[in-house]
């Protein structure tokens, strides 16, 4: 189970690092965030601020929490990063039923409508959550090579989860 937790661990601190950095590289970076929450109106207008503060504040507790050495702080990490994804898929979703496509800004600029390959994102997201929170909670010793090819397959996934809007676009049927 150690082996979970590592390629999870990485997965997690890859893919909500670079969700970070789209969000706070520049001030236009930011005023896009922001912009994309009022358009999805998941949230009162008033609020937009707040819960845009909220979110990096709680993706960078997540990787603050994930990379930290107590056993306690990663297992706390990975309970908030499901809670986190859990209502980002529900936010998702409800903007997904919608007429009125809506970009997804998760990871930075995009055109790409807010669809069911940002569900199915985050719903891996989740499980990958979840499963790091099983392995945070297992005792057993990890061996240094496997936990290496774990963290690696990890952040290899956490990059693809990250280009899922591409990698989606590219299995689309183009007739």
């Amino acid at each position: 189970m150690q082996y979970v937790e590592v390629a999870s661990r990485l997965l997690l601190v890859t893919v909500f690092a670079l969700a970070l950095a789209g969000k706070v590289r520049g001030r236009r970076a930011w005023e896009g965030f922001v912009g994309s929450l009022r358009e999805m109106a998941v949230v009162g207008w008033a609020v937009v601020p707040m819960a845009a503060v909220a979110v990096t504040v709680a993706e960078t507790a997540v990787i603050v929490l994930v990379v930290a050495p107590p056993r306690w702080a990663g297992t706390a990490g990975f309970a908030l990063a499901a809670v986190l994804l859990g209502c980002f898929t529900v936010a998702v979703g409800a903007v997904a039923r919608r007429p009125a496509p809506v970009p997804c800004r998760c990871f930075g600029p995009s055109g790409t409508p807010v669809g069911v390959a940002h569900v199915v994102r985050n719903l891996i997201l989740v499980a990958a959550s979840l499963l790091g929170l099983v392995g945070s909670l297992a005792n057993d010793p990890a061996d240094l090579v496997i936990s290496a090819a774990a963290g690696t397959l990890g952040a290899v996934a956490g990059l693809l989860l990250a280009r899922w809007d591409d990698l989606a676009a590219l299995l689309r049927p183009s007739w």
